[in-house]
């Protein structure tokens, strides 16, 4: 199989473009990050391996945590880098 040359401008062009979309998809997770946790799936549940001051129990024994926080706050602050023994 022969593969086919790579047009340097083309490649170029293509990385620009990947890079404008992935820079689109940083800038909207860092003002997403001020007011709703990453972590937090649609169901409310905590999907972090790691310790989280929001937090709550499991709705069902070995289940997976909820999210206990409201919206309101910069969650950026919540997260620690140490887990508790409960949440792993």
């Amino acid at each position: 199989m022969v593969m086919e040359k790579i047009d340097p401008e083309e490649h170029q062009k293509r990385l620009g473009r990947i890079t404008e979309i992935f820079s689109d998809i940083v800038e909207q997770s860092g003002v997403q990050a001020t007011h709703r946790c990453l972590y937090r799936d649609r169901l409310d549940r905590c999907t972090a391996k790691f310790g989280c001051r929001n937090q709550r129990k499991p709705l069902a024994n070995g289940g997976p945590r909820q999210c206990g926080g409201d919206d309101k706050i910069d969650y950026r602050s919540a997260w620690e880098t140490d887990a508790p023994e409960e949440a792993e």
